[in-house]
């Protein structure tokens, strides 16, 4: 038995996710702490995600701030377990992505590992997305192997879908490797939409979106980007569906009521998820949830409506809070780099082979 701590930071940057695991034959969550992203360093990391001066400078004064938010997290978690940094063989910590350029063969997340293990005195194991693109993958989605060891040994076809900035769906059939991919977004337009219109950070319990109405010719127009006619591998992020992306194509129409765009993009998540999913996983039986988009429930209604053969579900049902899954899945990526064992699926990120994935920090 060991216990390894995961740091996760995903798209929303609402803030950082840490989980305690056990891992031993599987993964068990033993503890979780978030702590949210000061506003100051949330537009920071979001100025980085796109073009603009200085950004090797800002990158860098921005990575330090996030390693020390780690960092007080990670301690706070600690005291608030009565735990020792001694007791933690690893931090799996996945830094946040600030571009993710597949088509020219690099992605990028800042995370100053070296500086958090010094912070913490825990080793760190970092930088899991590049090994996979250098062996000609995509880098994402990384979490499917781990999906796999956690629900792959059943009998029926499952799809574990995460949706958090982006949604990303693994395929689990009985007999078959494990395949995956991104889907597209998540909750990124709707979080861009509300902040935009509502200076709101998201769109509680989805009630906004809910409230409106869908509009079909919107909903058409976002659905001819070129992106969701390709099929697997394949990953997406801010580079492409962004708030600049939204307005581009709400120009092309009439003006709508701002409930009205929200709930369409809350279609376009739904369908364009099961309809990538019905495409790869015909005979799918289950789609359990996990991710931000688990606490929506108009969002768990439409998906459920586009997949009626399928039972959806949150991954809650089976022990896993729907919100620590990602940490979780960091956490186990940096148990198998230090056992040496491959983290990525190559019939998921289109690599050339298993890849051990990471670099270690000594504390």
């Amino acid at each position: 038995m060991a216990l390894y701590l995961g740091v996760m930071s995903g798209t929303s940057l609402d803030g950082l996710d840490i989980a305690l695991v056990e891992q031993d034959a599987g993964a068990t969550l033993r503890a979780s702490h978030y702590i949210p992203m000061p506003a100051a360093l949330r537009a920071d990391l979001l100025a980085l995600c796109a073009p603009g001066a200085d950004e090797l400078a800002r990158a860098a004064r921005a990575e330090q701030d996030w390693v020390r938010l780690a960092a007080q997290g990670i301690n706070e978690l600690l005291r608030s377990r009565n735990l020792d940094a001694s007791a933690i063989r690893a931090i799996g910590s996945h830094g946040q992505t600030v571009r993710h350029e597949p088509q020219w063969g690099f992605t990028i997340q800042i995370g100053n590992p070296a500086l958090l293990a010094e912070l913490t005195g825990i080793d760190v194991v970092a930088d899991f997305r590049r090994r996979d693109m250098a062996a000609g993958g995509q880098g994402a989605p990384l979490v499917p192997a781990f999906h796999q060891a956690l629900f792959g040994q059943d009998s029926r076809q499952r799809a574990i879908l995460n949706i958090g900035g982006f949604s990303n769906v693994s395929l689990l059939a009985p007999g078959e490797p494990v395949r995956g991919f991104d889907c597209g977004p998540g909750n990124v337009l709707m979080d861009a939409w509300v902040q935009h219109q509502r200076n709101e950070s998201y769109d509680k319990d989805g009630a906004w979106g809910g409230s409106g109405k869908l509009n079909d010719a919107l909903l058409q127009r976002m659905l001819a980007d070129d992106f969701f006619a390709t099929r697997g591998p394949k990953s997406t992020g801010r580079e492409r569906f962004n708030l600049a992306w939204l307005q581009a194509t709400l120009a092309a129409g009439p003006v709508l009521p701002s409930e009205d765009v929200q709930a369409t993009l809350l279609e376009l998540s739904a369908r364009s998820i099961a309809e990538s999913l019905l495409d790869a996983l015909p005979g799918c039986e289950e789609v359990l949830v996990c991710g931000g988009g688990a606490f929506n429930p108009p969002l768990m209604a439409r998906l459920a409506a586009h997949l009626p053969a399928a039972r959806v579900a949150s991954t809650a049902d089976y022990g896993i809070p729907p919100e620590w899954m990602e940490a979780m899945a960091f956490a186990w990526l940096a148990h198998r780099f230090l056992e040496r064992q491959p983290g990525n699926c190559p019939d998921v990120t289109g690599a050339h082979g298993p890849r051990i994935l990471g670099a270690l920090y000594p504390a």
